[in-house]
Protein backbone atom coordinates (compact mmCIF):
# COMPACT_ATOMS: atom_id res chain seq x y z
CA UNK A 1 0.00 0.00 0.00
CA UNK A 2 2.83 2.38 0.83
CA UNK A 3 4.47 1.54 -2.53
CA UNK A 4 1.21 2.37 -4.36
CA UNK A 5 0.87 5.65 -2.46
CA UNK A 6 4.44 6.59 -3.41
CA UNK A 7 3.71 5.90 -7.07
CA UNK A 8 0.53 8.04 -6.96
CA UNK A 9 2.44 10.95 -5.43
CA UNK A 10 5.17 10.66 -8.07
CA UNK A 11 2.62 10.55 -10.93
CA UNK A 12 0.78 13.56 -9.52
CA UNK A 13 4.02 15.52 -9.16
CA UNK A 14 5.12 14.76 -12.72
CA UNK A 15 1.74 15.70 -14.19
CA UNK A 16 1.72 18.89 -12.13
CA UNK A 17 5.22 19.77 -13.35
CA UNK A 18 4.14 19.23 -16.96
CA UNK A 19 1.09 21.49 -16.51
CA UNK A 20 3.28 24.13 -14.88
CA UNK A 21 5.76 24.11 -17.79
CA UNK A 22 2.97 24.40 -20.38
CA UNK A 23 1.46 27.28 -18.41
CA UNK A 24 4.85 28.99 -18.26
CA UNK A 25 5.23 28.53 -22.03
CA UNK A 26 1.85 30.19 -22.59
CA UNK A 27 2.62 33.11 -20.26
CA UNK A 28 5.91 33.82 -22.06
CA UNK A 29 5.00 33.24 -25.73
CA UNK A 30 1.18 33.53 -25.76
CA UNK A 31 1.02 31.09 -28.69
CA UNK A 32 -1.65 28.43 -28.14
CA UNK A 33 -1.39 27.08 -31.71
CA UNK A 34 2.32 26.40 -31.34
CA UNK A 35 1.73 24.72 -27.98
CA UNK A 36 -0.95 22.44 -29.50
CA UNK A 37 1.30 21.53 -32.45
CA UNK A 38 4.16 20.79 -30.08
CA UNK A 39 1.87 18.76 -27.82
CA UNK A 40 0.52 16.67 -30.69
CA UNK A 41 4.02 16.13 -32.12
CA UNK A 42 5.27 14.90 -28.75
CA UNK A 43 2.14 12.78 -28.31
CA UNK A 44 2.73 11.22 -31.73
CA UNK A 45 6.28 10.27 -30.77
CA UNK A 46 5.14 8.73 -27.47
CA UNK A 47 4.40 5.21 -28.90
CA UNK A 48 7.84 5.16 -30.56
CA UNK A 49 9.43 6.27 -27.28
CA UNK A 50 7.61 3.44 -25.46
CA UNK A 51 8.83 0.98 -28.11
CA UNK A 52 12.44 2.14 -27.79
CA UNK A 53 12.53 2.29 -23.99
CA UNK A 54 10.34 -0.58 -22.84
CA UNK A 55 11.05 -3.13 -25.55
CA UNK A 56 14.36 -2.54 -27.31
CA UNK A 57 16.49 -0.86 -24.62
CA UNK A 58 15.04 -2.91 -21.76
CA UNK A 59 15.57 -6.10 -23.76
CA UNK A 60 19.21 -5.22 -24.41
CA UNK A 61 19.76 -4.38 -20.75
CA UNK A 62 18.06 -7.62 -19.69
CA UNK A 63 20.25 -9.65 -22.03
CA UNK A 64 23.36 -7.93 -20.71
CA UNK A 65 22.29 -8.56 -17.11
CA UNK A 66 21.53 -12.19 -17.94
CA UNK A 67 24.95 -12.66 -19.55
CA UNK A 68 26.64 -11.10 -16.51
CA UNK A 69 24.66 -13.34 -14.14
CA UNK A 70 25.47 -16.41 -16.24
CA UNK A 71 29.20 -15.65 -16.02
CA UNK A 72 28.91 -15.50 -12.22
CA UNK A 73 26.84 -18.68 -12.17
CA UNK A 74 29.49 -20.45 -14.22
CA UNK A 75 31.95 -19.80 -11.39
CA UNK A 76 29.64 -21.71 -9.03
CA UNK A 77 29.07 -24.41 -11.66
CA UNK A 78 32.84 -24.68 -11.97
CA UNK A 79 33.07 -25.25 -8.20
CA UNK A 80 30.42 -27.95 -8.54
CA UNK A 81 32.43 -29.83 -11.17
CA UNK A 82 35.66 -29.44 -9.19
CA UNK A 83 34.07 -30.76 -6.01
CA UNK A 84 31.50 -33.26 -7.29
CA UNK A 85 30.68 -33.23 -10.99
CA UNK A 86 33.91 -34.46 -12.60
CA UNK A 87 34.36 -37.34 -10.15
CA UNK A 88 30.68 -38.23 -10.43
CA UNK A 89 30.94 -38.33 -14.23
CA UNK A 90 33.88 -40.72 -13.94
CA UNK A 91 31.97 -42.95 -11.52
CA UNK A 92 28.75 -42.99 -13.54
CA UNK A 93 30.70 -43.70 -16.74
CA UNK A 94 31.61 -47.12 -15.34
CA UNK A 95 27.94 -48.10 -15.56
CA UNK A 96 27.68 -47.23 -19.27
CA UNK A 97 28.31 -50.19 -21.55
CA UNK A 98 28.53 -48.25 -24.83
CA UNK A 99 30.62 -45.31 -23.63
CA UNK A 100 33.12 -45.73 -26.50
CA UNK A 101 30.65 -44.28 -29.00
CA UNK A 102 30.20 -41.13 -26.95
CA UNK A 103 33.94 -40.82 -26.37
CA UNK A 104 34.43 -40.86 -30.14
CA UNK A 105 31.75 -38.19 -30.47
CA UNK A 106 33.57 -35.69 -28.23
CA UNK A 107 37.11 -36.68 -29.11
CA UNK A 108 37.68 -33.49 -31.11
CA UNK A 109 36.19 -31.12 -28.53
CA UNK A 110 39.48 -29.25 -28.30
CA UNK A 111 39.01 -27.99 -31.88
CA UNK A 112 35.26 -27.38 -31.69
CA UNK A 113 33.87 -23.97 -32.53
CA UNK A 114 30.64 -22.55 -31.17
CA UNK A 115 28.75 -24.42 -33.88
CA UNK A 116 30.30 -27.71 -32.83
CA UNK A 117 29.16 -27.21 -29.24
CA UNK A 118 25.70 -26.08 -30.37
CA UNK A 119 25.19 -29.36 -32.26
CA UNK A 120 25.98 -31.55 -29.25
CA UNK A 121 22.58 -31.34 -27.48
CA UNK A 122 20.85 -32.74 -30.56
CA UNK A 123 23.38 -35.55 -30.91
CA UNK A 124 23.19 -36.23 -27.18
CA UNK A 125 19.41 -36.62 -27.32
CA UNK A 126 19.77 -39.28 -30.01
CA UNK A 127 22.51 -41.22 -28.24
CA UNK A 128 21.18 -44.15 -26.23
CA UNK A 129 23.38 -44.78 -23.19
CA UNK A 130 23.11 -48.41 -22.08
CA UNK A 131 23.32 -48.41 -18.28
CA UNK A 132 24.00 -51.57 -16.29
CA UNK A 133 24.01 -51.23 -12.49
CA UNK A 134 26.10 -54.38 -12.23
CA UNK A 135 28.99 -52.78 -14.09
CA UNK A 136 29.99 -50.51 -11.19
CA UNK A 137 30.14 -50.36 -7.42
CA UNK A 138 26.83 -49.00 -6.12
CA UNK A 139 28.04 -48.87 -2.52
CA UNK A 140 31.00 -46.71 -3.52
CA UNK A 141 28.67 -44.45 -5.52
CA UNK A 142 26.28 -44.13 -2.57
CA UNK A 143 29.12 -43.31 -0.17
CA UNK A 144 30.48 -40.64 -2.52
CA UNK A 145 27.10 -38.95 -3.03
CA UNK A 146 26.25 -39.00 0.67
CA UNK A 147 29.63 -37.49 1.51
CA UNK A 148 28.87 -34.59 -0.89
CA UNK A 149 25.32 -34.01 0.30
CA UNK A 150 26.21 -30.99 2.46
CA UNK A 151 28.02 -29.31 -0.43
CA UNK A 152 25.05 -29.92 -2.75
CA UNK A 153 22.65 -28.52 -0.15
CA UNK A 154 24.74 -25.34 0.04
CA UNK A 155 24.38 -25.00 -3.71
CA UNK A 156 20.62 -25.15 -3.33
CA UNK A 157 20.82 -22.17 -0.96
CA UNK A 158 21.93 -20.03 -3.91
CA UNK A 159 18.64 -18.70 -5.40
CA UNK A 160 20.36 -17.69 -8.64
CA UNK A 161 21.28 -21.29 -9.37
CA UNK A 162 17.62 -22.28 -9.22
CA UNK A 163 16.94 -19.80 -12.04
CA UNK A 164 19.38 -21.79 -14.18
CA UNK A 165 16.81 -24.37 -15.28
CA UNK A 166 19.13 -27.05 -16.64
CA UNK A 167 21.47 -26.92 -13.64
CA UNK A 168 18.51 -27.05 -11.26
CA UNK A 169 17.32 -30.17 -13.11
CA UNK A 170 20.78 -31.65 -12.72
CA UNK A 171 20.82 -31.05 -8.95
CA UNK A 172 17.37 -32.58 -8.67
CA UNK A 173 18.46 -35.68 -10.60
CA UNK A 174 21.61 -36.09 -8.46
CA UNK A 175 19.67 -35.62 -5.21
CA UNK A 176 17.08 -38.17 -6.33
CA UNK A 177 19.78 -40.71 -7.15
CA UNK A 178 21.38 -40.07 -3.75
CA UNK A 179 18.08 -40.66 -1.94
CA UNK A 180 17.34 -43.82 -3.93
CA UNK A 181 20.72 -45.29 -3.01
CA UNK A 182 20.50 -44.16 0.62
CA UNK A 183 17.15 -45.88 1.14
CA UNK A 184 18.47 -49.32 0.17
CA UNK A 185 20.19 -51.24 2.93
CA UNK A 186 21.81 -53.85 0.70
CA UNK A 187 23.06 -52.58 -2.65
CA UNK A 188 24.78 -55.84 -3.49
CA UNK A 189 21.62 -57.91 -3.60
CA UNK A 190 18.99 -56.00 -5.55
CA UNK A 191 15.86 -57.27 -7.22
CA UNK A 192 15.64 -56.99 -11.02
CA UNK A 193 13.05 -54.25 -10.59
CA UNK A 194 15.35 -52.31 -8.28
CA UNK A 195 18.22 -52.63 -10.73
CA UNK A 196 16.08 -51.38 -13.59
CA UNK A 197 14.85 -48.44 -11.52
CA UNK A 198 18.35 -47.43 -10.39
CA UNK A 199 19.63 -47.78 -13.95
CA UNK A 200 17.00 -45.25 -15.02
CA UNK A 201 18.01 -42.87 -12.21
CA UNK A 202 21.68 -43.19 -13.13
CA UNK A 203 20.86 -42.57 -16.78
CA UNK A 204 18.89 -39.41 -15.94
CA UNK A 205 21.65 -37.97 -13.76
CA UNK A 206 24.34 -38.99 -16.25
CA UNK A 207 22.72 -37.30 -19.25
CA UNK A 208 22.08 -34.13 -17.22
CA UNK A 209 25.70 -34.12 -16.02
CA UNK A 210 27.07 -34.52 -19.54
CA UNK A 211 24.87 -31.71 -20.86
CA UNK A 212 26.03 -29.30 -18.13
CA UNK A 213 29.64 -30.42 -18.46
CA UNK A 214 29.64 -29.68 -22.19
CA UNK A 215 28.01 -26.28 -21.61
CA UNK A 216 30.64 -25.50 -18.99
CA UNK A 217 33.44 -26.65 -21.31
CA UNK A 218 32.09 -24.34 -24.02
CA UNK A 219 32.13 -21.45 -21.55
CA UNK A 220 35.74 -22.21 -20.57
CA UNK A 221 36.88 -22.54 -24.18
CA UNK A 222 35.37 -19.18 -25.11
CA UNK A 223 36.43 -17.15 -22.07
CA UNK A 224 39.16 -19.03 -20.20
CA UNK A 225 41.31 -21.12 -22.58
CA UNK A 226 43.85 -21.93 -19.85
CA UNK A 227 41.12 -23.44 -17.65
CA UNK A 228 39.73 -25.31 -20.64
CA UNK A 229 43.14 -26.81 -21.33
CA UNK A 230 43.32 -28.37 -17.87
CA UNK A 231 39.67 -29.45 -17.89
CA UNK A 232 40.11 -31.22 -21.23
CA UNK A 233 43.39 -32.88 -20.27
CA UNK A 234 41.72 -34.29 -17.15
CA UNK A 235 38.31 -34.94 -18.71
CA UNK A 236 36.33 -37.78 -17.09
CA UNK A 237 35.67 -39.57 -20.39
CA UNK A 238 39.30 -40.39 -20.99
CA UNK A 239 40.50 -43.30 -18.80
CA UNK A 240 44.10 -42.29 -19.53
CA UNK A 241 43.56 -38.57 -18.83
CA UNK A 242 46.46 -36.79 -17.18
CA UNK A 243 47.24 -33.17 -16.39
CA UNK A 244 50.87 -33.84 -17.37
CA UNK A 245 51.78 -32.40 -20.76
CA UNK A 246 54.03 -34.74 -22.70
Amino acid sequence: MKFLSWKIWLATALIGLSVLLYALNYLIFRDVNYMMRLFLAQLGFLPISVLLVTIIINQLLAQRAKASKLRKLNMVIGAFFSEVGTDLLSMLSTYVLNLAGFQDMIQAIGSWSGRGFADVPRRLRHYEFQVDTGAGNLEELAYFLLSKREFLLRLLENPNLLEHDTFAELLLAVFHLTEELAHRRDLQHLTPGDRAHLAEDIHRAYVALISEWLAYMRHLKQRYPYLFSLAWRTNPFNPHASAVIE
